[in-house]
This record gives structure tokens, C-alpha cells and sequence, in this order.
């Protein structure tokens, strides 16, 4: 993937959330009720069954208090102050379906909505908002088995340091204690880190329903910090992978495996990750073929034959993005792929960006097709 398009992912990532028309809109809905990620108690912030988020921020001594979300990233919103000291505004229209961060200037400053709970991206916390998806069904809490995800600290002598990494177990895994199970590891974008996939992208809630509909052979998910914001934004190119490789590679991989119960060849072993995790999926993946036998980028760039030609072939390649990312450079590889002899299964998430809807849907159609 050139850094070019390492900068377009990337740069989407900030602007994909307030992907609003500028057209006119029709009239706003009066249905607004909180969003399910405030903070307990908290009316606001608020959306409509249209898509449209309402903000009351509290600031009686401000001058002015913007909002990032709205008007494709020109200007966010601007909140007009009432004679309660409260300052008050509606998105100029509605928002993409999903989650988006978003933070809040008071005066210059920047902040969090402090009526919103807080999500790590960007390189720093950022308040969280959903707006409710037509198909929100997969990633629904259900009245399902539902499996344990839980932190592990791991040894790493690479760099020093005891790491962090959240595990998911299916809700099988404390049951038959003789079972052995396949691995993805699973990466997050640039700004994020390893608490992104199961709080933003509820992958573990994803897993208990596709697990309780019998649509996946059951396995194991490992998330850890992928080191991606060691690097500044605008700075992707100056990227090393070989830090990170070592600690998943030769650290991180070794440790799950003394320490759960994993199936541990190649044929059992996946990896795949969201933007900069698709960034190093494809870089480790193709530095360590005889590790993975299943690839998955997500909105990461895209794998071309001669990238895998001469290596150990993966059982499947993954690839997907949004519709308005781009969808063509996705389908054109996989036609590539699968006319050069490769398992490859392209996915558009449509009417999403670069954002976790677009991710979250990807799971959700990667995860079947995984150790068949």
C-alpha cells in the first residue's frame, strides 16, 4: 500500500464521521432521545430516528462552543448560547449510521462532551456517539451465551515492558476444557488502541450472536496496542513494522499459546486489522507467511499477486471498505486475486466511510469464513 493512500486512510479517519450532505435537507424530526453511549443520567447528547445529533453543553462563561461533528469536517457545528447559559445545536443534517468520536472546542480549547462517555482514538480520548444502524442486529447485546473478554499482561523482552492485550474466549471455552481453539489477532487503526475493537467495534458481541446462530466455527480473538501511535499523523511513511512484528511474532503469539488453549499451526492462525492494523497485517503477513493462513484488511490497503507470489498461500484473503472510501480498488483485487489461483473475498460496507459501521459489518462477514 503507498503511503499516498496511507495518508487518504488516514486522514478519513478524522473526517469520515461528519460525512453530511450540504444539500438541503427536509425537515428535522422532533423524536430526538439520548444516545445509547452517554454518560448515566445524561440527556444529552442526543440523535433522531433521522440521523441528526443534538448537543447542551454546559459553558455559561463561554464565548463559543463548536462541536467536530457536521458539515463534512468544514466547522463542525456552532452552538448558540441561551439565556440559561446553556449552549445549545442540531448537526446542519443527519450522520453516516455507527459510532463516531467526536470532541467538543470551548473557547479554543479542546474538550469532551462531558454528557458522552469516552472512546480511545485519535491518539487521545475522545467523547463516543452512536447513531442507531438499520442492521444493528449483529452487534445487538442479545439474551445469547456470551463469551469473557479479558486483559492479559505479557512479557516482552523486545522492548522491555510487561504489554497489554484483551482476549476473547467463546462462551464454549470454559465448558470443555480439552477443546482446543483457533486464533485472530486482531489489530486497531492509527489513534486507537487495544481497547478499540471490543468497546467501539463490540467484536466480542459480534462473535456470541454469529456463535449463537451457528454461523461460525467457533475461536479465539487476542487484541493488542499495535504500536501505530508511535508515529505522528502525517508522518505514516516514517512507520517501522519490524518493532511490532517482534512483539506479536515472537512475544505475543508464544504467550497465548502456553496460556490458552489454541490451535497452533498455520491452518488455525489468522490475522487482520482496521486501516494501520490492515497496514500491518499486510506487512506481517506477507514478512511472516508460514504464521497466518487467513488475511483480512479492512479499509487497509489491498494485497496484489505478486505480492503473495512465491510465498507459503493463505487459505483466504480478506478485503474491505466503505462505499465512499474506495470500493473499486477492493473489488479490482480480489478479481486480480481470484484470477491468479487466490481464495479472495472482497466486502463494501455500504453507505459507511472509514468508521467503524465499515468495521464492524467486515467482522461480521470475515468471521464465517474463517479455519473452514
Amino acid at each position: 500500500m503507498t503511503t499516498k493512500l496511507l495518508a487518504v486512510l488516514f486522514a478519513a479517519t478524522l473526517t469520515s464521521a461528519t460525512c453530511l450532505s450540504q444539500a438541503s435537507q427536509p425537515a428535522v424530526v422532533e423524536d430526538f432521545k439520548p444516545s445509547t453511549l452517554n454518560q448515566p443520567g445524561q440527556e444529552y447528547p442526543q440523535v433522531n430516528s433521522q440521523g441528526y445529533a443534538r448537543f447542551k453543553i454546559k459553558a455559561p462563561k463561554a464565548d463559543s462552543v463548536r462541536v467536530s461533528l457536521g458539515l463534512g469536517g468544514k466547522g463542525g457545528t456552532i452552538l448558540t448560547k441561551g439565556e440559561d447559559g446553556l449552549w445549545n445545536g442540531t448537526t446542519a443534517g443527519p450522520l453516516d449510521e455507527g459510532f463516531h468520536y467526536y470532541n467538543v472546542t470551548i473557547d479554543g480549547g479542546k474538550f469532551n462532551d462531558p454528557g458522552a462517555l469516552n472512546y480511545y482514538g485519535s491518539v487521545r480520548w475522545e467523547s463516543g456517539i452512536e447513531i442507531p444502524a438499520h442492521d444493528q442486529d449483529f452487534y445487538a447485546l442479545k439474551e445469547v451465551p456470551h463469551g469473557n473478554v479479558q486483559q492479559i499482561l505479557f512479557p516482552s523482552k523486545s522492548t522491555n515492558t510487561a504489554r497489554r492485550a484483551f482476549v476473547y474466549t467463546p462462551p464454549s471455552y470454559d465448558k470443555d476444557k480439552s477443546k482446543k481453539y483457533p486464533v485472530l489477532y486482531l489489530q486497531h487503526g492509527w489513534g486507537e488502541d487495544e481497547t478499540a475493537w471490543s468497546n467501539q467495534g463490540h467484536a466480542n458481541l459480534i462473535m456470541d450472536n454469529l456463535i449463537a446462530e451457528g454461523k461460525i466455527k467457533p475461536f479465539i480473538i487476542v487484541m493488542t496496542y499495535g504500536m501505530t501511535n508511535e508515529v505522528k499523523f502525517g508522518k505514516i511513511r516514517e512507520f517501522k513494522i519490524d518493532p511490532f512484528q517482534a512483539v506479536l511474532v515472537d512475544e505475543l503469539i508464544p504467550y497465548v499459546d502456553a496460556n490458552f488453549r489454541t490451535l497452533t499451526n498455520r491452518d488455525n492462525r489468522a490475522m487482520a486489522g482496521l486501516s494501520m492494523g490492515g497496514m500491518e497485517t499486510k506487512m506481517i503477513t506477507l514478512n511472516k507467511p508460514d504464521i497466518f493462513g487467513y488475511y483480512g484488511l479492512l479499509s487497509g490497503g489491498v494485497y496484489a499477486p505478486e505480492d503473495l507470489n512465491g510465498k507459503a498461500k493463505p487459505k483466504l484473503v480478506f478485503i474491505s471498505c466503505g462505499s465512499k472510501e474506495r470500493p473499486d480498488g477492493v473489488t479490482k483485487a480480489t478479481t486480480d486475486l481470484k484470477a491468479a489461483g487466490y481464495n479472495a473475498v472482497s466486502y463494501v460496507s455500504d453507505k459507511t466511510a472509514h468508521e467503524f459501521l465499515t468495521w464492524r459489518r467486515s467482522l461480521h462477514e470475515l468471521a464465517p469464513l474463517l479455519f473452514k
